[in-house]
C-alpha cells in the first residue's frame, strides 16, 4: 500500500501545499476544517489589508485565483490595488479552492503524529483511525498561537477569554456585543485598529492604547507610492520586493536579525483605507508601555507608564489584546515526543532547511512557523507562491 503524505491544516498554506502535491501525483490526506481561522476567528465585517494580487492561493493549475472565484461566484471582480476584499469573500474563495482542488478533505483532527518504528510517521486521528504517512506537513496556521503579553496576565490568570476581563482579538467574531460599553484595545497594527473601528461602529466607546509618540500610523494609498521602486505584494520598496520574491537567503541571516525582521517588517501599520473610519470613532492613548493589569472586581484596570514617567490606571468594561501571534511548539500538542526531541529550534520556532524541511527528515512546516527561516512573507497568503511549489518539489524528490 502506498503511504500518503499527511497535511495537517486546511487554511491557505495547507490547501495550496496539498494542491501542489496532488498535481505531482503524490497521494495526500488533508485534515482540518477549511479556512476555519478566517471564518471563525476574524471579526465580522473585516476587510483584508492585502491587495487582491497578494491574496491568491498558489497552485499549479490555472483558473484558481481570487478573480477566477469572483467570476465563478458572479460577484464583483477584485483585481486592482484599490479593490478591498471582505473577509467573507476571501473565506468563500478558500472554500471554493478546496472544493475544486482538495475535494477529499477530511474534517477530523490529528491527535498525534510521531515517528513510526517501521519508517515514516504514525498518525492518530480523533476518529480513532491509525495510519502511517510517508511525510507530514504542518500547516496549522494561527491555531493556538494567539499571544497575550505577560503584563496582562494579572487580569487574565486563566488566559484570555471573551467572557472575562481580557481577551485576544482572535476570540471575537461579533463585536456588536460591546455596544454601549467601554472598551480598550491594545496594539497599533491592523488587527488592533480594525477591531477598534468595527467595535466603535457597532456602538462601543473605544480607546486604543499604543506604545509610541504621536498618532498611530497608516500606510499610503497605492497611487501615492513612488513608481520608481519595484512592486511587491505589500507596496513599492526594495526591501519588500526582496523579502517577497527572494527569501532564499533569509535563513542564513543571523538569528537575531531574522527574528527582528519577522516582528517589525510590515507592522505595526494600519491600511490606508481604514484611516478615516478609525479617526472618526476611536480615541488613541499613546503610552511608553503597559506595566500590568488587574481585575479586582471583575472589570479590568490597565496600568500604564506615560511618556512623562507617570504611572496611570485606565479602566474599561473589557480589554482586547490585539497583540498578534507567536509560534509556540507547545501549542502543537499533536507532535509526539519522538518528534519534539529531535526538532532543532530557533527561539522556540522550528529551524528549517531547503524546501521547508525540519531537522526531522520528512517533517515539514509552512506558513507562520516558517517565518523565522524564510522571512515575513510567510505571515501572509502570498507566501504560498514561494513556499508551496518548493516544499512540494523537495518532498517529491526525497519521498516521492
Amino acid at each position: 500500500m502506498i503511504r500518503p503524505v499527511a497535511v495537517i491544516g486546511a487554511g491557505p498554506f495547507g490547501l495550496s501545499t496539498a494542491a501542489h502535491l496532488r498535481a505531482r501525483g503524490i497521494p495526500v490526506r488533508v485534515f482540518g476544517e477549511p479556512m476555519v481561522s478566517w471564518r471563525d476567528h476574524m471579526p465580522e465585517g473585516m476587510l483584508l489589508k492585502s491587495t487582491p494580487a497578494a491574496s491568491n492561493l498558489d497552485c499549479p493549475q490555472p483558473g484558481h485565483t481570487l478573480a477566477d472565484y469572483c467570476d465563478a461566484a458572479g460577484v464583483r471582480r477584485l483585481v486592482t490595488d484599490e479593490d478591498i476584499i471582505p473577509v467573507e469573500t476571501f473565506t468563500a474563495y478558500g472554500e471554493w479552492f478546496q472544493q475544486r482542488l482538495v475535494p477529499g478533505l477530511e474534517r477530523v483532527r490529528v491527535v498525534s503524529a510521531d515517528r513510526d518504528p517501521g519508517g515514516g510517521f504514525a498518525i492518530a486521528l480523533d476518529s480513532g483511525e491509525l495510519f502511517t504517512a510517508r511525510a507530514v506537513v504542518v500547516a496549522t496556521g494561527l491555531a493556538g498561537l494567539a499571544h497575550l503579553p505577560p503584563e496582562l496576565t494579572g487580569a487574565a490568570a486563566d488566559g484570555p477569554s471573551p467572557s472575562g476581563p481580557v481577551s485576544h482579538s482572535s476570540q471575537h467574531h461579533d463585536l456588536g456585543r460591546f455596544a454601549g460599553r467601554e472598551l480598550i484595545v491594545i496594539g497599533a497594527g491592523q488587527s488592533a485598529l480594525e477591531t477598534a473601528t468595527l467595535a466603535a461602529e457597532a456602538g462601543a466607546r473605544v480607546r486604543v492604547v499604543a506604545r509610541g509618540r504621536g498618532r498611530v500610523a497608516f500606510g499610503s494609498p497605492p497611487w501615492r507610492q513612488p513608481a520608481f521602486r519595484p512592486r511587491s505584494p505589500f507596496g513599492r520598496a526594495w526591501s519588500l520586493w526582496a523579502l517577497s520574491h527572494h527569501p532564499h537567503p533569509y535563513r542564513f541571516l543571523p538569528e537575531s536579525t531574522r527574528h527582528y525582521l519577522v516582528r517589525r517588517v510590515l507592522g505595526p501599520l494600519g491600511a490606508w483605507w481604514l484611516r478615516e473610519r478609525f479617526e472618526s470613532g476611536v480615541r488613541v492613548r499613546d503610552v511608553e508601555r503597559v506595566v500590568g493589569a488587574e481585575a479586582p472586581d471583575g472589570s479590568p484596570v490597565l496600568i500604564v507608564r506615560t511618556h512623562a514617567g507617570r504611572t496611570e490606571r485606565l479602566t474599561a468594561d473589557h480589554v482586547i489584546a490585539a497583540t498578534g501571534y507567536r509560534v509556540d511548539l507547545a501549542a502543537m500538542d499533536f507532535l509526539g515526543p519522538g518528534l519534539r526531541t529531535r526538532l532543532a529550534v530557533s527561539r522556540g520556532t522550528p529551524r528549517l532547511g531547503p524546501g521547508y524541511v525540519s531537522s526531522v527528515p520528512g517533517l515539514y512546516f509552512t506558513g507562520l512557523p516558517a517565518a523565522s527561516s524564510y522571512g515575513p512573507v510567510m505571515r501572509f497568503v502570498c507566501g504560498t507562491e514561494f513556499a508551496s511549489p518548493r516544499l512540494a518539489r523537495h518532498l517529491a524528490a526525497a519521498h516521492g
